[in-house]
């Protein structure tokens, strides 16, 4: 796959062809603000997030950070410690950076015109060399789907696993497979052109941010086109560990 997951960490590089950049998806600056208004008190973790991207990009020394979308938590513009913290992570990164808008960062620009060095796309997605990148909060453009590999975020996949004693925890998963052209003509229709792409679907970067459990009965996608989208999905911890098909965990 032209995009390969960093051992023990949510984020993974991808082979752009005339580049190789750093991916990291669901951010979700300023998180714990907007849970305190939900009456949730924990400590900003907002430097641990910006020493995270820090470390990854000076161990694999990539020449772009693409944000997989959802770099911001408010809907609206950003503010207060959220604004803080997006500031403090385009001032740490000194190379160029490509954000994906996603569902939460509808004014983004407001806070991104001010740095020359970033660049925001829409929701539909961008492609950059054989890499085609979207949030997956709607319908990656034709031109995204048409890359070898189709990389999104979004759903914040998690699995439940249980211990033999009936404990449980929550683990973060990578979801590998190939794309399903299926549910993407019935969307384009007949004109979209041949689609013979892997996909990822890329686990959150903050892990305070929840997710959609991908082995518990009742639990739907929050993506448009998954899992109809998603064929022969295998899930993969962060750590590498592969659990199999993800309709059999």
């Amino acid at each position: 796959m032209g995009v390969e997951p960093i051992p023990d960490a949510p984020a993974a590089i991808a082979d752009c062809g005339s580049e190789r950049a750093l991916v990291v998806a669901d951010y979700h600056a300023g998180l714990e603000a907007d849970l305190k208004y939900q009456g949730v008190e924990l400590d900003s973790a907002a430097d641990h997030r910006r020493q995270a991207v820090l470390d990854l990009l000076g161990t694999h020394r990539p020449d772009r950070l693409v944000l997989l979308g959802d770099l911001a938590t408010a809907i609206g513009a950003a503010t207060g410690e959220e604004h803080a913290e997006i500031e403090a992570l385009f001032e740490a990164v000194d190379i160029p950076i490509t954000l994906t808008k996603g569902n939460h960062d509808g004014d983004i620009e407001a806070l991104t015109d001010e740095y020359d060095g970033v660049t925001v796309v829409d929701g539909e997605g961008v492609r950059l060399g054989s890499v085609g990148f979207a949030h997956g909060h709607t319908w990656p453009a034709p031109a995204v789907l048409g890359a070898d590999t189709v990389c999104v975020a979004h759903e914040h996949p998690v699995v439940r696993l249980e211990d033999e004693v009936g404990g449980s925890r929550m683990e973060r998963v990578w979801l590998r497979g190939r794309v399903d052209s299926a549910p993407f003509r019935d969307h384009y229709g007949d004109d979209l052109g041949e689609i013979d792409a892997d996909l990822v679907v890329c686990p959150a970067f903050n892990d305070r941010s929840g997710g959609t459990w991908i082995n518990v009965d009742g639990r739907d996608f929050l993506s448009p086109f998954l899992p109809a989208g998603l064929a022969n999905g295998e899930a993969y911890l962060l750590d590498g560990t592969r659990l199999g098909p993800y309709t059999a965990i």
